[in-house]
This record gives structure tokens, sequence and C-alpha cells, in this order.
């Protein structure tokens, strides 16, 4: 589906000329640009509306009569306002509604949304024992906010074809409008701090968080293969000795060994 033109508003550039295969787009208000997000080719394209987009989500009280209170920030940046807190929540709703990509295409009923996957790893980043120099409080906030991204570009997945470099440019645009709609400050800046380090893999809470993200996605395909009467080898393929931690590593394994019972092997 060929996205509309919004007559109201002036298109001022696009971040990628790149053309994917057309789906369904998204339409969010953020305060007064407009954002048209291709979720399969994750074309966004910024306009200045001089009205809000036909449902799309307004995050902006200037635009309508919706929310309240100013949104400056506290002066020592160290905290959001109150409407910038609520516009930035409102945005990661999306979070909870948008299926992950690969369960999708297999067909999977109630698939897990972003979210889901994002809540389970910072469960794992909880339990998990203390690990020599690492900060577990540090992984527990990096996997909540890894994926943060998504609430504006979707779930990429490879069968998307979108370039590795391409993805990682969308989302980091995509990171720093949700830190303006925060309203920047100190915790804006820790996100984005956190979202970096996972993205470059720069530390060892980075390398464990990494190895959690695959251990949940392969125990989630446990879960399905048991549920659904599915066989979703793709996903422990993909996986197989791409583990950087011993937790990783065991924790993996433990998930195949389950599997291997599960099916005889």
């Amino acid at each position: 589906m060929a996205a509309k033109a919004n007559p109201n508003s002036l298109f001022l550039s696009s971040s990628s000329s790149t053309h994917y295969s057309s789906f369904s787009f998204h339409q969010i208000s953020l305060k007064k640009v407009s954002f048209l997000v291709d979720f399969q080719g994750r074309k966004l394209v910024f306009a200045c509306s001089k009205k809000p987009i036909p449902g799309s989500v307004n995050l902006d009280p200037s635009i309508s009569n919706s929310g309240s209170g100013s949104s400056k920030n506290d002066s020592d940046g160290a905290s959001s306002s109150p409407s910038n807190a609520i516009d930035f929540l409102t945005l990661c709703h999306s979070l909870k509604t948008t299926k992950r990509k690969g369960w999708v295409n297999h067909a999977i009923k109630g698939a897990e949304s972003i979210a889901d996957h994002m809540y389970r790893m910072s469960l794992m980043a909880l339990i998990v024992g203390d690990l020599p120099g690492v900060n577990r409080e540090r992984c527990i906030k990096m996997a909540i906010v890894h994926d943060i991204a998504e609430a504006i570009v979707g779930d990429i997945t490879p069968s998307d074809g979108v370039p590795k470099a391409e993805k990682s440019r969308l989302e980091q645009a995509a990171l720093t409008e949700m830190c303006e709609v925060l309203g920047g400050g100190m915790r804006a800046e820790e996100i984005k701090e956190l979202w970096q380090e996972y993205e470059n893999n720069a530390s060892l809470e980075a390398n464990l968080v990494k190895d959690f993200d695959k251990v949940e996605m392969i125990l989630q395909a446990l879960e399905y293969e048991s549920e659904h009467g599915k066989v979703l080898d793709e996903f422990f393929l993909s996986t197989a000795g791409k583990f950087q931690t011993e937790i990783g590593k065991s924790w993996a394994a433990e998930i195949h060994l389950r599997r291997n019972s599960r099916l005889g092997i």
C-alpha cells in the first residue's frame, strides 16, 4: 500500500530512497512533525503538518485540545515534564501492540509483541547471578531500551532485505526523535547511551544482553513449537555458535536439551 500524501503537509525530507516491498504505514504525529513509517521498507517520511494526520497519535497539545501542561523540561535537565513523559510513553504504546515479525512470518497466532520480548529479557537480567565486572542493573536497563526505537521503525528482520547499516541508521534516527519527545535531559541521554552501547556490543553488559536477546528468541521458539506443533529450526540455526558469554551458552544449551528431548533426538 502506498502512502497517501497529506494535503496539509510540506514534505521536508525522506530518510531513504530505497524501496522494499510495500506494507502498511503507521502514522504518528510527534509534536508538529509527522512521521509516516513504512514497516516493511522502513522509510520514514518527515512532514510538517498544519493538522495531525487522521488516525495518528497526537503528541503535541498545541495541535489539539488533548493533553495539558507545558512541555518545557525542568531547568536542570534531570527529569521530563509530565507532558513530555506522557508523550513519550504514548509513543512507546506501539511496542506493546506490534508483533514480532519472525513469528508473524511463521503464522503464529497471538504472537508476542516487541514489549513482551524485552520484558522477558529484563527478567533474565534480573535473575542472573552476579558476574565479575558486570553491572546487573545496567543490563536490566539495556534490555528495556535495546529495541525501543522499534516503537517508530517496527521490527526489522533479515527477511525484510534492509541492509544492517541502514537498519541501524533508521533506528538511530528514530531513537533521537523519541528522546526529543521525552524532552532531552539526563534520562534521554541515558537511553541513548544504553542503546548505543548495546548496538555496538561495546561492553560486558552489552555482550550479556545480546546473548539474552538470542536466548529469549529460542526459548520463545521452543514454546511456540510446543504450543502450535511447528518446527522452527531457523531460529535455532541462526543463533548457533553466536553466544558470547558462559551464561548465554549454558542457558541456550538447556533450551536445546529440552527441545531435543521433546523431539526425541
